[in-house]
């Protein structure tokens, strides 16, 4: 399996390469009034109007300032039974890895900071721990608190 392996804050998180459509360069954010914080802003992708979440605001870490590393990786996943474009931050895109399915470990149930049910399983590459977040369960919790948009939107 081929994974996206980027950083958030200090942890170490992998994307299923099948569901990355790209990677942005940081552009400007425009700010959705009201919106939870996990998903509190838009931008425009070639045009197109990208939601963009913030997993490190769901795994509780710190959101440092942007920087030169700073990257949108913008997403196709399935929300609520329609396909849509997600962007998510990273702090910074390490690259790909290939991994084993087997060797996924599933999330421990006790002694994990985060919400298993965020969680895909774990990845142990020398003495680190890379976290495969479930990507539809955190998007379809944040789209039931109604922060996405109804339907993509294309720019004239």
């Amino acid at each position: 399996m081929t994974y996206l392996i980027l950083r958030l804050h200090d942890e170490t998180f992998a994307i299923d390469a099948e569901v990355v459509r790209s990677i942005v360069e940081r552009i400007p954010v425009t700010d959705v009034p009201g919106a939870p914080l996990a998903a509190s802003g838009l931008i425009n992708v070639r045009g197109r109007i990208v939601p963009l979440a913030d997993l490190r605001v769901i795994f509780d870490l710190p959101r440092p300032e942007p920087d030169e590393n700073t990257r949108f990786v913008v997403l196709e996943i399935d929300v609520a039974g329609e396909q849509i474009a997600i962007a998510i931050i990273a702090d910074k895109v390490v690259g790909v890895g290939e991994f084993e399915a087997a060797d996924m470990l599933p999330p421990p149930n006790s002694g994990m900071r985060w919400p298993t049910e965020y969680v895909r399983g774990v990845f142990v590459r020398e003495d680190d721990f890379i976290i495969i977040p479930s990507l539809e369960a955190i998007f379809n919790a944040i789209e039931s608190a109604g922060s996405f948009i109804e339907k993509e939107r294309v720019l004239p």
